[in-house]
């Protein structure tokens, strides 16, 4: 199995908005639409984001095999750093680092490379930042081959997520849907790779943060991770498979197709 991979920068992947990809996109971008007009006829938001601003992020750490109770969650509280469990610490951290990209992505119009490393910081607790020494590999947890091998040093991981952030904040430099760049974003990310840890929940802020910088959601509220959860072997397949055959466009599509898929689903079940 090829482990390296040839990052090619997003705005030169080319067609890859195929037939099948555009009628997805546009079933993905009305459901979105009526979730965002939903959402401003409902009274107490702040409750509303709250609560499902907690379970996107207990579905995403589930990703990761990180698991809580719903009552050890509630009867947990981020303000007072008083957690019933690690689990439930993780998730509330997770719920902040969604809170504070998207009040900062609200202030600034922009998501930056900054906001992608306070993100992390407070969902790992740490200030480590972007990884600058070799060694992370991606392992399959049920043979211990080595499944992909991301960027090894510290100026590759600059470069690439510079190239990256130019991307997520420069709609000049591609005319592909806002969608499929959300996908595309989410596949660089996790392919680069830059953090030592908790890049998989961070990448999922990202598609939330984006959209809301795109101004197709007007409040953090999808609940986009139940869908990733609920089909997790599909979507670590379907990341390695494009790594698996880079420079290869009918790839994207499946990947492309999942992501859309979890975008219609996942608004009409808030």
């Amino acid at each position: 199995m090829n482990c390296n991979y040839n990052f090619i920068p997003l705005q030169q992947l080319g067609d890859i908005e195929s037939k099948a990809v555009l009628k997805a996109t546009a079933k993905a971008h009305q459901a979105l639409g009526e979730l965002k007009g939903l959402a401003v006829t409902m009274p107490n938001q702040y409750l509303l984001l709250a609560t499902l601003s907690l379970q996107e992020a207990k579905e995403s750490s589930e990703i990761e095999n990180i698991i809580t109770t719903q009552d050890d969650l509630y009867r947990s509280n981020y303000q007072s750093q008083q957690f019933l469990s690690t689990g439930a610490k993780e998730v509330h951290n997770y719920a902040k680092a969604l809170e504070t990209g998207f009040n900062t992505i609200n202030k600034t119009g922009l998501l930056t490379n900054n906001t992608i490393i306070d993100i992390q910081q407070i969902i790992e607790n740490n200030n480590a930042g972007f990884r600058t020494q070799g060694g992370t590999q991606l392992i399959n947890q049920q043979n211990a081959q080595v499944v992909y091998t991301p960027p090894q040093t510290g100026q590759h991981i600059i470069d690439l997520m510079r190239d990256l952030e130019n991307f997520i904040n420069n709609d000049e430099l591609s005319d592909y849907d806002d969608l499929v760049k959300m996908a595309l974003i989410h596949h660089q990310f996790e392919s680069i790779h830059p953090f030592y840890d908790g890049n998989g929940r961070t990448g999922r802020i990202l598609n939330i943060l984006y959209l809301s910088k795109q101004n197709l959601l007007g409040a953090p509220i999808l609940y986009l991770s139940r869908y990733l959860n609920k089909n997790k072997a599909q979507y670590y397949q379907l990341l390695q498979g494009i790594r698996d055959n880079y420079g290869n466009k009918e790839s994207w599509e499946p990947w492309l197709l999942f992501m859309l898929k979890a975008l219609q689903v996942t608004t009409k079940t808030p």
